[in-house]
């Protein structure tokens, strides 16, 4: 097996670990309702996409 002759130092490590940063989710606006979606995604409150209604919308009883 491979064996380290050598501890690796905190900063040669940091660096291997720099692309492992999450980012935040892009956040679009629906234009019917304004509630916050995601972009290129059906908004969950009205249903619509592309000022298409994809989802319908039902009544509670």
């Amino acid at each position: 097996m491979a064996h380290p002759k050598k501890r690796q130092s905190k900063s040669r490590r940091n660096k291997r670990r720099s692309h492992d940063a999450l980012s935040a989710p892009a956040i679009s606006t629906c234009p019917q309702c304004s509630e916050v979606k995601r972009p290129h995604n059906v908004c969950m409150k009205c249903g619509t996409y592309k000022g298409r209604e994809i989802i319908k919308e039902t009544e509670d009883f």
